[in-house]
């Protein structure tokens, strides 16, 4: 006996009238490749759990279809090839899905946003993570918490950022989630863990117009999450290179409303060690200006904060961050006026080819004076980011309502037209600007002299 017959037999049960034999034969291929091309296609486009639903139906359907046929017309269809390439089907599906991984599309390297919590794309067009983004990819899980998934935002090292739906308020969030386990282990990961949910108390905490809300914290399939406001709009990246700079009053009204945003935080003890481009998204049409991803702020009290700990990005860090000291609100005014500087000439302060020469850079080397790369700037505004930039911070800015009011000054003596700082740190309210007289003693302060800079 041939191997093709043998196998004819297996499948139709080794009836032994040849026309019956290829009929049977000839519909269980059919019916194994119908279920192969929507094991392959259709069931991976659904949710899990529909999938999981219709799989059972198709399979319960054939077994029954098959039995009435064998009952009532004595003819034998085997249908149990399909129902195991179902079964089969369905393991190979959900494995990936339960260890993160997609089973469809992949997230382009060269569209992942610029995270947190997120890898870091060359491109200087990247944007957050909690942006309206063009991405479309299918989210691995259909639901967080109470939260519902519609579909991936970013990806990241550490776990992904997901827009949702929060059924009991009907609000979109945007979600943050990090896979701790798969990165710490026994005692690291309970640290982990703990500061991942001081984060989310810290930042919850923090109610300002110009601050990403925080809804919800808590942990799901093996994940850490944050629910926060979901904002439209795109980062600052985009606009730190040549080409694509903003108008300089545009750029003085976001930059002050961060360091409004940074005083109220610091006024919380809240310091936020990561002030960058990509961590502050702006909307044109609601002219919102956002701080997002207080994703490794800590309580600056000393029972919370340990030192020698180098978080944030390198090429914004403060000399002391660099050197792993512990830092204050003045820390954060250090790495917005290297934002500040980024924004208006296209380039960072100091930049380097390894970590070691970068570091050195911060500490020692003292920033261009942005005229000589952009002399159309006003003297004021170089004096305002050269104070921002200095190396030792009891001479630096030591509270963000200054630093925002200098900028608006300038901006009104160019003429523009500024929004009006909160008189106190809170979500709404105007202030007047401030007087001329006081403005020009900031600007001719000495560097060494502190009085302008005391200690918060």
């Amino acid at each position: 006996m041939s191997a093709s017959q043998v196998i004819a037999q297996v499948l139709t049960g080794g009836l032994s009238s040849p026309d019956a034999s290829v009929g049977s034969l000839a519909a269980a291929l059919a019916t194994l490749l119908a279920v192969a091309g929507y094991v392959a296609a259709v069931a991976p486009s659904m949710r899990p759990r529909a999938a999981l639903l219709a799989s059972i139906g198709l399979a319960v359907l054939l077994l029954g279809v098959s039995a009435a046929l064998l009952a009532f017309a004595d003819l034998w269809w085997p249908v149990w090839p399909s129902v195991l390439g179902l079964v089969f089907g369905h393991l190979g599906l959900r494995a990936p899905r339960a260890a993160g991984a997609k089973p469809a599309a992949r997230l382009p390297a060269s569209t992942a946003p610029a995270a947190s919590k997120a890898t870091k794309p060359a491109a200087p067009t990247t944007q957050s993570p909690i942006t309206q983004s063009p991405i479309t990819v299918t989210p691995d899980r259909t639901q967080l918490g109470r939260y519902r998934i519609d579909r991936q935002l970013g990806r990241g090292a550490m776990g992904a950022v997901y827009l949702g739906h929060d059924p009991k308020i009907g609000r979109q969030v945007a979600i943050k989630t990090m896979a701790l386990s798969q990165e710490f282990d026994g005692a690291e990961l309970t640290e982990a863990r703990a500061r991942f949910f001081r984060e989310a108390e810290t930042a919850g905490r923090l109610q300002h117009r110009d601050i990403v809300t925080i809804f919800d914290a808590g942990e799901d399939q093996d994940l850490a999450y944050i629910a926060m406001e979901y904002l439209k709009g795109h980062d600052l990246q985009r606009y730190t290179s040549g080409a694509n700079l903003l108008p300089v009053p545009t750029v003085l009204r976001i930059v002050s409303r961060v360091a409004d945003a940074l005083a109220y935080a610091h006024s919380q003890g809240v310091v936020h060690r990561d002030i960058k481009p990509a961590n502050v998204m702006v909307d044109p049409v609601d002219d919102s200006v956002k701080v997002t991803d207080f994703g490794i702020a800590r309580i600056t009290d000393s029972s919370r904060t340990r030192t020698g700990m180098v978080l944030g990005t390198p090429s914004f860090m403060s000399p002391e961050q660099m050197a792993g000291r512990r830092v204050d609100g003045r820390s954060d005014l250090y790495s917005l006026g290297v934002m500040l500087f980024q924004l208006l000439v296209g380039r960072l302060p100091h930049a380097a080819d390894s970590m070691a020469k970068l570091m050195y850079q911060i500490a020692n080397d003292p920033a261009p004076d942005i005229r000589t790369l952009r002399p159309d700037l006003p003297e004021a505004l170089a004096n305002v980011v050269a104070l921002s930039l200095e190396k030792r911070p009891e001479v630096r800015y030591s509270d963000g309502r200054q630093f925002a009011a200098d900028l608006r000054t300038i901006a009104a003596g160019m003429g523009a037209r500024m929004d009006r700082a909160p008189a106190t740190p809170a979500t709404s309210g105007d202030a007047t600007p401030p007087e001329s007289d006081a403005f020009a003693a900031t600007v001719k302060l000495s560097r060494t002299d502190p009085r302008h800079n005391p200690s918060p």
